[in-house]
């Protein structure tokens, strides 16, 4: 049964953004030309459909924009993370409140288990979780034994190059699933409709469903031109302000 999303919900970006992690080398963000492209961002899941909730910024974080690394919404429970990263650790307070306003059920995962949402990948009722610099084999366990108790299954995916799972992976319901770099060869992939991305548009392969429409980063046109030919509607998204905080579609919002 293909999930349809009501609610998303976003942060703000800080001026403090620009001293925020990357390993890109693509400059320091515009902090104002951010704040435009997040703007937009907004837009174009309320014209998905979803009522979204806007978090103020909060410049203690320089990377709290990116809010899907510290909550994954499932339909039964919120699962506040903890982050990889140690900079980021504070960033989860506040946000179990936040999520009482939506989730009767929440959940935590606790030191010395980390993860990242950016690491967990939804498919139906089965998550699939990178095991990356971020999300270790606690965190992944702690993840797991969580969607047991709601009648929902996990299971581990060992990285080696990429950030986060979904750098190289997006699914767009209906068995279709975008695949880039390394994944291209993972045998636990090899059943869904693959659509590769070419090794210079990777960036794109973070693209994200919303009811129906995929969001697909501005710039890549392959990637457009083959999420096209499947017959969703595209909507182009500028996030070159977040690349260069090695940022994507995805990791601006928790969608559920």
């Amino acid at each position: 049964m293909t999930r349809q999303f009501k609610n998303a919900i976003v942060k703000r970006p800080s001026p403090e953004m620009v001293d925020g992690i990357t390993k890109a080398s693509l400059g320091k963000p515009d902090y104002q030309n951010a704040l435009t492209q997040h703007d937009l961002y907004i837009q174009a899941l309320e014209s998905c459909g979803l009522k979204v909730r806007v978090l103020e910024a909060d410049n203690r974080f320089p990377d709290s924009t990116f809010i899907e690394d510290i909550s994954v919404c499932t339909p039964h429970c919120a699962i506040i993370t903890n982050p990889g990263a140690p900079a980021r650790n504070g960033e989860i307070k506040g946000m179990k409140d936040v999520l009482k306003e939506y989730y009767k059920n929440i959940e935590e995962i606790k030191a010395p288990g980390t993860l990242d949402g950016g690491d967990v990948m939804m498919v139906g009722d089965h998550y699939y979780i990178g095991l990356s610099d971020r999300t270790n084999n606690e965190g992944v366990d702690q993840f797991i034994n969580i969607l047991e108790k709601y009648n929902m299954t996990g299971s581990k995916v060992k990285m080696k190059n990429m950030l986060h799972l979904k750098t190289g992976l997006s699914y767009l319901e209906n068995n279709n699933l975008l695949i880039a770099g390394e994944f291209k060869k993972y045998p636990e992939f090899e059943k869904f409709n693959r659509i590769e991305i070419d090794h210079k548009e990777a960036y794109s392969a973070n693209s994200l469903w919303i009811n129906g429409t995929v969001f697909v980063p501005k710039g890549y046109p392959g990637t457009k031109k083959k999420i096209e030919a499947l017959g969703y509607k595209v909507i182009e998204v500028d996030t070159s302000e977040f690349r260069k905080l090695d940022g994507g579609l995805s990791c601006l919002s928790l969608r559920f």
